[in-house]
């Protein structure tokens, strides 16, 4: 499903590679975050049925964190996004370093976003913890509080994104 985040998001290619990669990637997420959250909160590594719930937690299903990984998305299009394809000198074809480039962001702002214990929480209640917790509102909006906050844009539901001076 295409949808345009801001007038000049027309780089579809980008676009079809990160919808390509989301299963992949929100897998790589979910499983940096629980590393992330036992080493804060079971240094020690003790086998507490809390910890095990998390460390057990297996899923399949990542549509809870889907709106956070098309904005994510949307953000890498507006701030480095080009509509334009360049010419790629080494033989390899724009998927491919969409792909690559997309990935290593990916997981660079994550690694920034798991050293913030609301973002954890906030993955966990999606993942872990969304059977117990079914509204996800308030979940959602701490990981667009992230967006916010790390690249100073917000999310209009008419305008698309906005750049924002933040405090």
């Amino acid at each position: 499903m295409i949808r345009k985040f801001f007038p000049l998001d027309k780089n579809y290619l980008l676009e079809e590679a990160q919808f390509g990669l989301e299963e992949a990637l929100l897998t790589q997420l979910f499983e940096k975050v629980k590393l992330h959250y036992q080493r804060i909160h079971n240094p020690l590594g003790l086998d507490d049925s809390f910890s095990r719930q998390i460390r057990n937690f297996e899923t399949q299903n990542f549509k809870p964190l889907d709106s956070f990984y098309q904005n994510l998305g949307a953000v890498y299009r507006y701030k480095y996004g080009d509509n334009q394809l360049e010419f790629a000198w080494d033989g390899r074809d724009h998927q491919e370093i969409y792909r690559n480039e997309w990935t290593s962001t990916f997981e660079q702002w994550t690694n920034d976003f798991c050293k913030h214990e609301l973002f954890l929480q906030a993955v966990l209640d999606l993942t872990v913890f969304l059977p117990e917790n079914r509204h996800t509102d308030l979940a959602e909006s701490r990981m667009n509080h992230f967006i916010l906050k790390h690249f100073e844009v917000k999310f209009h539901k008419s305008r698309g994104i906005v750049q924002m001076k933040v405090a």
